[in-house]
Formats: structure tokens, sequence, C-alpha cells
């Protein structure tokens, strides 16, 4: 067997289904062998960055492994801030790069291409020989899921066409398993929370799972405690009747008294960060247990009472157990007042600045947020745009929500969409961006998007400026004319694109282009003209 068909089994044999890519001298009989001989499906993409985006959306959305195919130099170098992203968002991903001939010492394209990956914080695996290929693609990807990040498999070009001894290799990666927690660790865990009067149970992307929603919810009703998250846990507990939503400097003024008046925060998967916890400022006076089965995560951004390595449902099933049997009463934090409290606040009360020229950012959102199903996937590009999103907008569950700022980079929403699309296809996708963002990263990918029929409606926040930049012009008196931009009608161009666009300045035609959501049969681009003067400023 050729060892770019051999290539293309052993992916279809580890269970690869999709893999976005950009082709090139080195990856192209790969790809056309994976589609032809292997039954897998290639998406093309417009840039290599976008390959790699997808291929983390996919990732986020589908549960499992990204993959994605590049070939060499150039092609590599551009993906160096996709990778950066998906180190720090811990997303697996397989990234398969060809490489240039060893003998060729002269070619342009050249460059030490381990050099290159290694100070994104990805890990990089040679493909060593045609007939270990199988072998060393087995460890790539075993490597990416252990270590949850990206894992670059370096296939040389003189490989492709020679022979390579094909063997069929098992998935050599476990799946997680629940995790008990130590006696002692539990013991003081509990001690602590049996003496709480005014608990709060957090929620972070570490107890994100339908099994952990439950037992912590079952938790929080045995201590009678509020529930909040973590913006990476965001809507795990969307609808439930002591709901606090996001913990920290996106927490709104309700579950701001409430976490401030706590004496006691039970964290489950969550960093504690400096954004979770306020730079510290909610855990004042609070004594804090956490658990997580990551044992680096636990006292690594705030200090802790008691930390507790175990996984989230099992060590919150066991502490109910525990209460239970020693009779300890539930709190009455979770009082009739607070859920008053709560189902009394609203999204809504604020002074809508909507013009005959540009819409008010929360009034557009509240709309987008009624008219789209709610049966999404959420994803959010960086702008000044994102600090109403986070609140505003909503998802089913957390891992319908992709999370795209990791490294504060703007453009990077759109390919990550395109992933996510793939990944949940059952899902329409709704991706959010400002007019910055779809400029660096989204306009090229937007016609990926349409070749390959994505259920997918982008809002574009349009102020026609870096609005970031803008903003601190305007807060030091300057002229923030440099910081502005004369962009083309995105609107015209997402339907010359071939699909289809909306140009929004006043409420009403907001309407007409959100009505149009239910009979898409094509991604939708909705150009929202917006003051950059009227823009929100970030909560706390």
């Amino acid at each position: 067997m050729l060892f770019h068909e051999a290539i293309a089994r052993a992916l279809a044999d580890q269970g690869v289904t999709t893999v976005f890519g950009v082709l090139g001298d080195a990856n192209l009989y790969m790809m056309d062998s994976f589609e032809r001989a292997a039954g897998g499906r290639y998406l093309s993409c417009s840039n290599e960055a976008g390959a790699v985006l997808a291929a983390n959306g996919y990732a986020r959305t589908s549960g499992g492994l990204g993959v994605a195919t590049v070939t060499h130099g150039p092609a590599l170098t551009n993906t160096v801030t996709a990778l950066v992203e998906s180190v720090k968002d811990h997303t697996p991903i397989l990234l398969i790069a060809g490489d240039t001939a060893v003998v060729d010492r002269e070619n342009f394209q050249n460059i030490s291409q381990r050099d290159v990956v290694l100070p994104t914080g990805a890990g990089f695996e040679q493909v060593r020989s045609p007939e270990t290929v199988v072998e060393d693609l087995a460890v790539a990807i075993r490597r990416a899921l252990l270590e949850r990040r990206p894992i670059v498999l370096n296939v040389p070009v003189e490989f492709q066409w020679r022979e390579a001894a094909y063997r069929t290799v098992a998935p050599k990666y476990v799946e997680p398993q629940a995790v008990a927690p130590a006696e002692a660790a539990l013991d003081a865990a509990v001690g602590i929370i049996a003496n709480a009067d005014r608990p709060v149970v957090l929620a972070g992307q570490g107890a994100a799972t339908p099994q952990a929603r439950a037992a912590l919810l079952r938790l929080a009703q045995r201590v009678g405690a509020p529930v909040a998250t973590t913006l990476r846990g965001k809507d795990l507990f969307r609808g439930e009747r002591f709901d606090l939503g996001i913990c920290g400097t996106l927490a709104h003024e309700v579950a701001l008294d409430a976490i401030a008046r706590s004496d006691c925060l039970i964290a489950f998967g969550a960093s504690l960060n400096k954004w979770t916890t306020a730079e510290g400022s909610l855990l004042a006076g609070k004594q804090v247990v956490h658990v997580d089965l990551d044992r680096d995560a636990i006292n690594r951004f705030s200090p802790v009472a008691e930390g507790v390595v175990g996984d989230a449902a099992t060590v919150a099933d066991t502490i109910v157990g525990w209460l239970d049997e020693a009779g300890v009463k539930a709190t009455g934090f979770a009082s009739a007042e607070l859920a008053k409290r709560l189902a009394d606040r609203r999204d809504d009360a604020f002074a809508d600045r909507s013009t005959g020229e540009t819409v008010d950012i929360r009034t557009a959102m509240l709309r987008i947020e009624r008219a789209f199903p709610a049966d999404r996937n959420l994803v959010f590009d960086g702008g000044r745009f994102i600090f109403s999103a986070f609140t505003l907008l909503h998802c089913p569950e957390p891992a319908a929500y992709v999370h795209t700022v990791n490294f504060g980079s703007i453009g990077l929403g759109m390919g990550n969409a395109i992933g996510a699309c793939f990944g949940a296809p059952g899902r329409p996708t709704l991706l959010v961006t400002g007019d910055g963002g779809f400029m660096l990263g989204g306009l090229a990918e937007f016609a990926t998007a349409v070749r390959h029929g994505a259920d997918l409606v982008v809002a574009l926040f349009n102020d026609s400026a870096y609005g970031a930049e803008h903003v601190q012009f305007r807060g030091r008196n300057l002229d923030p004319a440099i910081s502005t931009f004369q962009w083309p009608e995105f609107g015209a161009v997402a339907t010359a694109l071939g699909g289809r666009g909306f140009t929004v300045r006043n409420l009403p035609q907001l309407d007409e282009a959100l009505a149009a959501i239910e009979t898409r049969d094509r991604p939708i681009l909705i150009d929202i003209k917006i003051d950059p003067d009227q823009v929100p400023a970030p909560g706390h």
C-alpha cells in the first residue's frame, strides 16, 4: 500500500471522519485518499489558520478530536496564532503538516518546522518512515487527547508515493474515568460545608457535563445553595430557580450581592482565575472548597481552604451522602426572597439608544436571542461587543459555546464557527463578530461556509472602527480617526460570496433581517451598524 493511502486508512481506523485543511504539495494525495479510499470528509478552507480554527470549533462542539492538514513552510507558519489559541483553549487537535524533503537543501519553503511549532505550546511528532506511519499517527492522536492540546504530525513530502507497511493499530486513548476523592481531603471539605451558613456552588468548564450538572444541583439543593458558573461553564444551570449566572466580573447585580454575602464557595472544575473571582475580591471572607481532576488547578490562581482531587459528579454525590449520614441541615441561603430577586431581574432594563442610522447593541442582541433557535452553537469573536454578548446571548449547554479569545486576538471566530457547524450538525451556529475581526479573519472563510453549506448566521456589529482603540483615544480627548475605517457594505459582500446579506441601520431593518433566519437555506450575514461611542463598557 502506498504511504498516502496508508495514512488515510489509519485516520479512519482511529475514528477520524472529518478533516479541515488547505491543500499543497505535501498533503494533497493523503486527502484525496482520505475521501476516495477511506470514506472520510475533507473540508477545504481558505486559509491555513482557518483550517486549524475549524478543527478547534469541531472538537469543542463534538467533544472529540479536531483534525486539520496543511502543507509545508509558509502553510505551517500561517497556523501559528491558531495553534497558540488552541493550546490556551486546551483543545485536542491533530495537525498533519507536510514537510519539505530532507535532501532538498535549496527548497525555498524550507524551515525548521519543529522550531516553529514548539514555541506555540503545541506538541510535535515526526513520521519516522513509511514503515512507522500508522504507529506514529496513533501516538500523535493519543497525545492530543491526553495532553489536550494540538499535536503537529510532521510528514516529509518524499514519503507520499513510497510503499508503506500498513496494519491496523487500535486507538491508544483511554476515556476519562470517575475518580474518587481521598477520605482525608473529603472529610475536611465536608466539615467546611457543614459549618457554612451561606454557601454557593460554582461550576466551571471541568464540571460542564450533564452528569456533573445533575450531581451539583443535588448538592446545591442539599445544602440550600444558589448555583453559579464561570464563563466557560456558561448556561450550565440556565432555567434553574437559583441560577446566579456567571460569577465574577460579568456577574449581574443580584448575583454579585449573593456571592459577596456568601461565606463558603464550593467550586467544581473552575480555575478560580482573576476574572471569576474579580481579582480575589469575591473570595474575601469565604471558606473555599476547590474540587478538580487536575491537581495543578487547585491553588493555582487562588488560595483555598481545602482542595479535593476527583471528578465533579463523584465528589458532589459523595459529599451529599456524608452530609446525610451526619444529619446536617440545609441552609436557607437559597431563599424565596433570592428567587424573587432573580426572577424580577431583567436584561432589558435600560434606555434603548437606537437611532435611524445605528442600533443599540444591547437591543440588537436581545432581539437576536429571541429570533435565533434556542438549540444552537454559539461562537463569539473578539471585540468590544463581547462583554454584552457574554451575558445577553445564551446556549443550551456549555459544550455548545465556543470561546475564541483565549489569546486575546480578534478574527478567530469564523473558522471556529465553521468547525462548530460540522461538529454538532444538528444545531445551527450563531457567530457574533465585529467588523475588525470579520475583516481580519472572517471574510475569506465566509466563502468557505458558503462552499460547504454550513448552517451559519453571522451577526456582525459594525462600528467602522477598532473599537477598543477608538474608546482609548476618546478617553484621552484625542482624535480617533486613525482607528476608523471605511469598509465595504458587508451585506452586499456576503451576497456576492454566495450567502445572504443584510444591512441594518435601524430596528425595523433588524426585524426584517431576523425574520429571514427561519427560512435560511445558506449562510446569512447581518451587518448591524452601531455607534462606536455608544458601546457599553465592560462591567465591574
